[in-house]
Formats: structure tokens, sequence, C-alpha cells
């Protein structure tokens, strides 16, 4: 066997131990690409995400912390050539910046202004690049903010604070300003949610696993579509049914959600199901044999049911996909859709914003409102003084 032989062969069985590794990181942290990852990332970029899990630190901030580092990383082969230099140099965190916030009208007349087009090409192809034009500035300051809080973790300094890299996003986001959007054009409302079940009708076990998905993401508040890939059997706590007048009574269970996005603290945020989304969900449990671990997973063609959870992108592409089943614009839905849905749903039907906020966790009445007046401005009596 030749030296390059053996280099070879000693380099895929580090990619095969890293990989190994983050699977055992996800059975707290739910992650994103894991086998990319594992190609991408550095023996010691694993050893500090294993040292953050053992910290404790929020399931949602570590998934965010290690989807950036594996997007870092990427960008640092395909525009350096070799791996995150720890700590960066300022030079580097300025190149940053210049590949991703750029003015596309300057664009036109100065092709080596932005991201070069073989480092925009090299990340396309390991599937870390999907949108077209400048990144939106609150990506890259989230980015800049999390290498930061790597570099601290790893004991080190960086030059994120230095005045140059203050001024290079200032001017950059001034020179190209950017309109807000939302994540869904369009929100899955009641109606729409009733569309995607029907197709969803059958016996299959993708029928059964996607009825679930939908039902639970949206009764539950509209959950993220991280929260809903990364449910764990565990989470989930039977509840005594709901008395109904005149009615046989109505399955119920807690999901506990733990530390989420916008909760504080060590607070376990929970949220209830009552009904047909638990009888979905439990359909689910049962087809699937799922006992412990992750609830929603993957199904092979041959009607294997995977040991791994749904990546988060996959609920998002279920959600599409449903929506193009049901005759629906795919491109005007998403898995967002499922949250702003639900708060719409819910002023529809007259349910007290401060109750619906209760269900979605949302802590923002500002950004609960956002959802929830729509439904009632255009028809409501502030539109009707004259």
């Amino acid at each position: 066997m030749t030296k390059k032989t053996l280099s070879v062969s000693s380099v895929t069985q580090n990619v095969l131990n890293r990989a190994e590794q983050l699977d055992n990181i996800a059975a707290v942290l739910p992650i994103d690409r894991r086998d990319k990852l594992a190609e991408i990332l550095t023996d010691q970029d694993v050893e500090t995400l294993r040292h953050l899990v053992n910290e404790g630190m929020g399931e949602n901030t570590l998934r965010a912390l290690t989807s950036d580092l594996g997007y870092l990383e990427a960008w640092s082969h395909a525009a350096t050539g070799g791996a995150l230099p720890w700590p960066a140099p300022e030079a580097l965190l300025l190149k940053f910046v210049a590949h991703h916030l750029w003015d596309p009208a300057r664009r036109e007349t100065d092709p080596d202004h932005g991201m070069p087009a073989e480092v925009d090409q090299a990340l396309r192809d390991g599937g870390f690049l999907r949108s077209t034009g400048p990144h939106a500035p609150d990506t890259v300051r989230r980015r800049l903010a999390n290498w930061s809080t790597l570099t601290k973790w790893r004991g080190f300094n960086g030059a994120f604070a230095s005045p140059a890299l203050k001024s290079a996003i200032r001017l950059a986001v001034r020179a190209v300003p950017r309109q807000r959007r939302r994540k869904s054009a369009k929100a899955v409302t009641g109606d729409i949610m009733a569309k995607m079940l029907a197709t969803c009708a059958g016996e299959s076990l993708r029928d059964i696993r996607d009825r679930a998905i939908l039902m639970v993401g949206f009764a539950s508040g509209g959950r993220r579509r991280s929260e809903i890939a990364g449910l764990r059997r565990e989470q989930l706590t039977a509840e005594p049914p709901i008395a109904v007048e005149g009615g046989a009574p109505l399955p119920s269970l807690s999901i506990h959600l733990g530390r989420t996005k916008t909760s504080s603290g060590d607070s376990d945020e929970v949220v209830y199901l009552t009904g047909r989304p638990v009888d979905a969900l439990n359909a689910w449990l049962v087809a699937a044999k799922i006992e412990s671990g992750s609830v929603f997973r993957a199904i092979d063609r041959w009607g294997n049911v995977s040991r791994r959870a749904l990546d988060p992108k996959a609920i998002n592409d279920i959600v599409k996909q449903r929506a193009t089943m049901a005759g629906l614009e795919a491109d005007e839905f998403s898995a967002h859709g499922l949250r702003s849905g639900y708060l719409t749903e819910a002023a529809n039907r007259g349910v007290p914003l401060p109750e619906a906020m209760e269900q979605s966790r949302h802590r923002s009445v500002q950004q609960a409102s956002s959802y929830y007046n729509n439904a009632t401005r255009r028809s409501g009596r502030a539109t009707r003084l004259l």
C-alpha cells in the first residue's frame, strides 16, 4: 500500500469519526446536513461543539452555531484554500463582509465587486449557498457574532469589535438597502391546511407521517421547522382527556419544548395538543414503531423508517410538496407559514391574542400582532369610520 493510499484512507477515517461524533451530539442537538458537516468541519470544530453541548447551551443556539460554523469553514476553503484560522485576522473578517454585502448595481459594471464567481460556485456545489445576490445584513451580523462566540470558546480574542469592521458593515448596509420580507409569502390558515391534509389522507407511512407533521406543527402554536424536526419522544407527555359537552372526551398531550429561541433561563416551554392532532401523532408513532428518540424521521424508497431525525429543511420541503399536491403554488408557502397561519387562524376564529400567544410562545406582542391584526384590519371598525 502506497503512502498516498494510506493518506486517503486516513482522511476517510477522520471524516467517519467526525460523522460519528456529530451523530452523538445529535442525540441532544439535531444537526442539518451532518454528513456534509463531517467533511468540512475540523476535529477541533467538533470538539468545540461537544464542549458546548456539555456546557448545556440551548439546542437552538447550538444548532445556529453549528450551521454557521459549517458555512464559515466552507467559505474559508472556497475563498482562501484552507480551513478557518483561529483567531481570524481582521483582513479575513473584512473579506467576509466584502463577499457578502455588496451593491448589485456596481456588480453590473465591476465583475470583481462582491463574492468572486469561483467562491460562489464552490459554495453552491457544496450546498452551502442557495440565495442569489448579497446576503441580508442580519445574516452577516449573526454569522460574525457566532464566529466571535466560537473564537472566545476556543480561548482567543478576535478583531470583531474593530472600528474598521464596524465601519465596513455600516457602509455596506447603507449602500444596499433591503426590504424586510416575510419568511412565508402566505400563511397556512385553516382552509389551506384542510387542502394540504387532504393530500395525505392515505394510509402509507409517508402520508401518516406528513399528516402528523402538518397537524402537530400547526396546532402546537405554529412551531418552527427546527422544533418540529428536533422533536423527541421524550418531550411528549400524555395528559388527562378533555371533557366535551355532549361528546366523547378528546385526547390531550403536552409537548415540553425546553429552552427555545425566545425563552430565558432554565424555563421549560410547554404547549398542548388536543383532539385530532393527538390522534395523528399517535398514529405515526405506532405505524413507525417509535418508542424513543426522534419523532419525525426520513422514510426511504423501500418504506424503511430511518433512525435519524428529519433535517429542518425537510419540513419545509414537505410543506411545499403538499401545497403542490393540493393544487397550490409551492413558492407561496413554507414551513414558517404554519407559524403565521396559526396566529392568523386564531384571529379569524376570535381567539384573544394573549391566549394565542400562550400556545405560539411568542414573546413580542408586536411580532405576534403583525400576523394577528392583518386578519382583522381589512374588515375591522377602524376602516369604517365614515
